[in-house]
């Protein structure tokens, strides 16, 4: 007897896999990592879109992307699986690298405001422009 399985179909991106799965074992897309809120901390329901802003790794060396709700903002983290986009999971990785949350051409200034020395010297101090 055969199981009554679709195909999945991701309600962000549109992406639709092409071996047969079933939903509840995806609880984020393969291809743009997103996925739904199904319920809020307090259990009603939600419906918004769970988008990827980070990854960690936990102490197991298992990784989990951390995702926000784009309606309600609570933050989720999901195990990831052989599935996954991994360039889409270095480019969320690598985010903070290349857009930092302060302006870097002012590194020294907001070192020094906070009580450092300011400098960005290398091992020998050569002049950095």
């Amino acid at each position: 007897m055969k199981e009554n399985r679709k195909r999945y179909q991701c309600p962000n991106c549109g992406w639709t896999s092409f071996e047969e799965l079933e939903k509840e074992h995806l609880e984020h897309c393969p291809n743009c990592l997103s996925g739904i809120h199904e319920t809020d901390r307090e259990g009603n329901p939600c419906g918004g879109i769970l988008e990827p802003v980070s990854v960690w790794i936990r102490e197991d060396d298992q990784w989990e992307i951390i995702s926000r709700c784009s309606f309600c903002g609570e933050m989720i983290s999901a195990r990831m699986n052989e599935r996954d986009n991994l360039i889409k999971v270095l480019s969320i990785a690598s985010k903070p690298l290349s857009s930092p949350p302060f302006p870097v051409e002012r590194m020294e200034e907001l070192t020094r405001m906070m009580g450092g020395h300011g400098e960005i010297g290398g091992k020998f101090h050569e002049q950095r422009k």
